[in-house]
């Protein structure tokens, strides 16, 4: 065993570790504790007048403007539920383009002249709020100086108490936004392009015959994926502690490659951390759904049901908030980073994508002979039409400095964004191309050969995991977005250029009808056209393999295989078009999205390679030369003692050794030479100067922790925090 004090009081405690208090009732019904914490519909149907409670329905529902009478009564109704549940103060909850949750607690209570306080709550206070813009992220939007920024209710994402030990406090979502009335935050966009969105699918389902359709409302389900680390590792390691990954660590012995941790056994420790979690989540009204083990040794994932895009953004953020804090009193840290631990599987955040509405269902739903169902091709094509114009969009949607690391390898899909329909769809398709769809390739069964067991239904195609954008039934999904990102930057996407391509569909068939087209035929034009001018974009095959990066150049397919690729898509003359057309974004602000990716970007790599510089200086290389001293001195020793001495042992960590001394050189060169760039280029400098050097340094720090004796190695080693939980 290891003698370094560090690693050992670590892996000490560790293996001392004593689970907290168990919380779980087993008298409790699963069914009692789901959303008891949240101002749902049901409770303010209790709560509220009757005609408050239509009124704030009817915006929920209708997307009609909310009524400024109805909110005192809504507040007062709030309030007091609040209070009751133990809050003893009140948030305005928002979504800044940190990517981060944000909030400014108040108390309800306000003094009174005989020297009590009472608890208010107007309806003035829940509508509206003033949090200071100045520190955060805007792109030029903002000058330092003006600080005023707003928080306005979303009514249709509802509020909730978030339980403390010490009080607990009454959460509203809400928009934030400057006093331009700019976004300012991730919410207003995901709220702007749905409602584009849906105004564009009602005129197609018009056409289909529905006379006055509800709104079309963008459904997402988030699969999130995750590590686990004890806190003694993870408080041992300066890198993970400051930038969510190990900038150095050699692969262990024993990683991934029996696929013996996917879906296997759920470890006890890490199964009393995921029921202590959902028991949290059901009380948020979070319709947590599959936990399992996943790919990597320390990996697992929750995914949750599908929800309205606004909410299922919100409640992401939310399930990264109590994922954190429950693994806290677990005594362990929870993960998102994309690729914490190098050599083995990152993680994602599969985004489900849907479209539908009480009426009409799910409108990505083919049936048992989508060839028949024109309603569900019509959109289905117009899936294809928004993936193949704006694949560059989607790229930049799942960009960040931490997303590179998992994008292209072969645990993600590839940076081509392309669509896998499956057999089924790709056979329709290709029917249509040709002239129309007259069949459809139908399920099979599945014979097992044990009389035992029943037959099992065989779907009429694969699924393809190397695909960025893959149907998978009834929905797509998309996934490539980062387990660390909001789902909001892909929703907005998702939903504009839905916007732009139902649109295009909308204005193609009511031209055709107005021009005395039947229908059924101009509908068989649309799809005809769509699938010849668009149908590049769709590959059923291997994502992940060379050749399909040929293909792929040759059907006309971006490559954006970074951030600094995928960022100036943002400000493309197009881009910026569809935006400003769907009142999604104006110019400036797709120009400060521009801005803070590429601000965020650097400062990403400005972090990580400060720190491998430090780590490398101080911890590696101080216990490198220490090993080396102690061989050299036995070398010694044994030549004047008249022995031969083996000096191989000591030639092959002073290699590595030099390697790390010029590494360390080099990278803190490139750091100090970032400065001299600005803007696109200096994120170009770090992409191609800064992060080599950073490589550098860890190809020879990873070479010497497999020669350090171990008992001199100061860091806890990827065999230490992988397996040992």
């Amino acid at each position: 065993m290891t003698s370094n004090p560090v690693r050992l009081q670590a892996i000490t405690s560790v293996e001392a570790f004593v689970p907290p208090p168990v919380t779980f009732d087993p008298g409790e019904e699963p069914g009692e504790v789901f959303g008891q914490n949240v101002f749902s519909l049901t409770v303010m149907q209790k709560r509220l007048p009757k005609s408050v409670y239509k009124s704030v329905l009817t915006t929920i529902e209708k997307s009609a403007p909310l009524d400024p009478a109805v909110a005192d009564a809504v507040a007062s109704a709030m309030k007091d539920w609040a209070l009751e549940k133990g809050a003893t103060h009140y948030a305005h909850v928002f979504y800044p383009l940190t990517g981060l949750t944000a909030e400014k607690h108040d108390s309800f209570l306000d003094p009174v002249g005989d020297g009590t306080a009472l608890a208010s709550f107007s309806g003035k206070t829940l509508v509206q709020g003033e949090p200071d813009a100045s520190s955060f992220p805007n792109g030029g939007l903002r000058n330092t100086f003006e600080a005023r920024g707003y928080t306005g209710w979303d009514v249709m994402s509802p509020a909730y108490v978030l339980e403390n030990p010490n009080g607990n406090t009454l959460c509203i979502p809400t928009v934030f936004i400057s006093m331009t009335g700019e976004a300012l935050d991730h919410k207003t966009p995901v709220l702007r392009s749905q409602q584009a969105m849906s105004l564009q699918a009602k005129r197609v389902l018009t056409l289909f015959g529905h006379e006055a359709p509800e709104n079309v409302v963008a459904f997402c389900g988030p699969e999130q994926e995750y590590f686990l680390v004890d806190r003694h590792f993870f408080n041992a390691r300066p890198d993970l502690l400051n930038a969510g990954r190990t900038l150095l660590g050699a692969r262990p012995p024993k990683g991934q490659e029996f696929d013996d941790h996917y879906f296997g056994a759920i470890p006890e420790r890490v199964l009393g951390f995921m029921m202590d979690t959902e028991r949290e989540l059901f009380k948020l009204g979070i319709p947590a759904k599959t936990r399992h083990n996943e790919v990597a040794p320390g990996q697992f994932e929750v995914a949750p049901m599908f929800e309205r895009a606004n909410e299922a953004s919100d409640h992401q953020q939310l399930t990264m908030t109590t994922f954190r804090a429950v693994a806290k009193k677990h005594g362990m840290e929870c993960l998102f980073h994309e690729k914490p631990f190098a050599g083995v599987n990152g993680s994602g955040k599969h985004v489900n994508f849907s479209l539908g509405n009480s009426e009409q269902g799910n409108l990505l739903l083919p049936g048992d002979t989508p060839h028949e169902n024109a309603q569900f091709l019509v959109f289905c094509a117009a899936v294809i039409r928004a993936v193949h114009l704006y694949g560059g969009l989607l790229r930049v949607s799942v960009a960040s400095a931490s997303n590179d690391h998992r994008l292209g390898a072969n645990e993600a899909p590839p940076a081509i964004i392309s669509i896998f329909l499956g057999d089924q769809l790709a056979d329709v398709f290709d029917q249509i191309a040709k002239g129309g769809a007259t069949r459809s390739k139908e399920k099979g069964t599945l014979m097992i050969g044990v009389d035992t067991l029943p037959d099992l239904s065989k779907d009429p195609g694969d699924r393809n995991r190397t695909s960025p954008f893959a149907f998978t039934g009834n929905r797509f999904e998309f996934r490539a977005p980062g387990s660390l990102q909001t789902v909001a930057g892909p929703m907005v996407v998702l939903n504009t250029i839905m916007a732009e391509a139902l649109d295009h569909c909308a204005t193609v068939l009511e031209a055709a009808v107005a021009d005395g087209t039947d229908f059924d035929e101009a509908v068989q034009q649309l799809l005809t056209a769509i699938i010849s001018d668009h149908g590049a974009v769709i590959f059923n095959g291997n994502g992940y393999s060379d050749e399909w990066q040929v293909e792929a150049a040759q059907r006309g397919l971006k490559n954006l295989r970074t951030t600094v690729d995928a960022l100036p898509e943002l400000i493309t003359p197009e881009a910026l078009e569809l935006f400003e057309k769907y009142g999604v974004f104006s110019e400036r602000e797709m120009h400060s999205r521009y801005e803070i990716g590429i601000e965020q970007y650097v400062m990403t790599i400005g972090v990580e390679a400060n720190l491998t510089l430090e780590i490398g200086s101080t911890t590696v290389l101080p216990a490198a030369i220490r090993y080396q001293t102690e061989l050299a001195s036995n070398v010694a020793a044994l030549k004047a003692a008249g022995v031969g001495a083996d000096t191989s042992t000591l030639e092959a960590v002073t290699a590595p050794i030099t390697a790390l001394r010029v590494g360390l050189a080099a990278l803190s060169s490139a750091i100090g030479g970032a400065h001299e760039h600005e803007g696109i280029d200096e994120a170009a400098y770090c992409r191609d100067t800064v992060l080599p050097a950073m490589s550098a340094v860890r190809a020879a720090a990873d070479e010497l922790e497999g020669l350090v004796a171990d008992d001199l190695w100061p860091l806890p080693t990827y065999q230490e925090m992988l397996y040992i939980l």
